[in-house]
């Protein structure tokens, strides 16, 4: 496997590549509260627990309500493809993100488990030094389970791994603000994706010595309708790949697991875990955690407006509560600065010929107003 779209592809058979290499345990976790740097310190590999869509015939009668994404993750314990798992963490997020961690540990018991609380209010006066506190404690089970002890060195070489992984990240970003693009956002989301799974010293590799110099080289594609694609996190490529057979492309996003996970660095200072801690809390945050100023939906328009979008694609999964309850001031804010968006909810998969339909809809609506693709007053149809 030597590119992240194959590695991304086949991320159990990495894993399990992995251990065979290093000798390490693999630890899986839900949320992107989970600060990765104090496992990687520790020799050991996070891995993002991801949705596949596997036939389910078994969950109903142990999740039954919770999101079509969290019960694949289930099934896929259940049915073996995480059997090279070591140990899980769950942190303070989605409620069905932590079902899901919680009946995967109690069908597995034998799994090393621990449930690190983050404050919902993330903006709060305190809540920075309860969140160490929390990583302390995670610190000392990490260290009890490998029997090896987590220094500040290892921590300084974690955090700068990991700091580099996201700066290579986003430059990728960075590549997609052009008028006109060398890489499509079905490329870019495949490298954020992979990089949640893979060993970041390895993936840094892959990226600074094959992925970003292939890509400079590169000739602009040709101007598309440019998309924000905004909801719940994803853990495919498939929605971008059917939005470009549709003649648009997705240059920026707005995903917990997309611009959330490579946004800010952590920023060291002597007591490593604050550093840490204020990186975590200072991130983009999903619905839930954005509860005390609102800050997401300015956000979302900054992004907006940097990577000058033409439209916003709004993907909520079914049952994502989180974003249901946050969607109507994402779209009063996007109506107030005029910027047009289609939303739909969809199940870990994406129905295509429905799906689109809809978006090729929502494309000649945004047509008649695109000057520098289809001129005055031109007809609305497709290139």
């Amino acid at each position: 496997m030597d590119s992240m779209g194959e590695i991304f592809e086949k991320r159990h058979e990495y894993a399990k590549d992995w251990k065979k290499r290093t000798g390490g345990k693999v630890l899986g976790y839900y949320e992107p509260y989970f600060p990765e740097e104090l496992a990687y310190a520790a020799g050991i590999l996070p891995v993002r627990i991801m949705a596949e869509h596997l036939p389910d015939d078994v969950t109903d009668r142990q999740m039954y309500g919770n999101c079509y994404v969290t019960r694949d993750m289930l099934n896929q314990f259940l049915n073996g493809r995480y059997d090279y798992i070591d140990g899980l963490v769950g942190t303070e997020g989605c409620q069905w993100m932590y079902n899901a961690y919680q009946t995967v540990i109690n069908d597995r018991p034998d799994l090393f488990n621990h449930y690190m609380f983050v404050p919902d209010y993330v903006n709060g006066r305190t809540s920075k030094d309860l969140l160490v506190s929390e990583m302390e404690v995670l610190k000392g089970r990490l260290e009890e389970w490998t029997g090896k002890k987590i220094t500040d060195e290892a921590i300084d070489n974690a955090i700068e791994i990991y700091n580099k992984n996201r700066a290579l990240l986003r430059q990728i970003y960075e590549l997609r603000r052009a008028d006109k693009p060398v890489l499509l956002g079905s490329e870019a989301i495949s490298y954020v994706l992979a990089s949640q799974i893979m060993d970041k010293a390895e993936a840094n590799e892959l990226l600074e010595k094959k992925v970003l110099p292939e890509l400079w080289k590169r000739e602009p594609l040709p101007d598309r309708i440019r998309l924000i694609l905004l909801g719940s996190e994803t853990f495919d490529c498939n929605l971008e790949k059917l939005i470009e057979d549709c003649g648009a492309n997705v240059v920026i996003d707005e995903l917990d697991n997309g611009t959330g996970y490579v946004w800010n660095d952590v920023v060291w200072q002597p007591d490593r875990l604050m550093a840490l801690s204020l990186r975590y809390l200072g991130r983009p945050h999903h619905p839930l955690k954005d509860n005390t100023w609102r800050r997401r939906p300015q956000h979302i328009f900054e992004l907006c407006e940097d990577w000058h979008v033409d439209g916003a694609i709004i993907a909520k999964q079914i049952y994502c509560h989180p974003h249901g309850t946050d969607n109507y001031i994402v779209w009063r804010t996007l109506r107030e600065r005029g910027i047009p968006y289609h939303f739909f909810e969809r199940d870990t998969t994406v129905p295509i010929e429905e799906t689109a339909e809809r978006i090729n809809a929502f494309l000649e609506m945004l047509k008649p107003g695109l000057v520098r693709l289809y001129g005055m007053n031109q007809p609305a149809t497709l290139k």
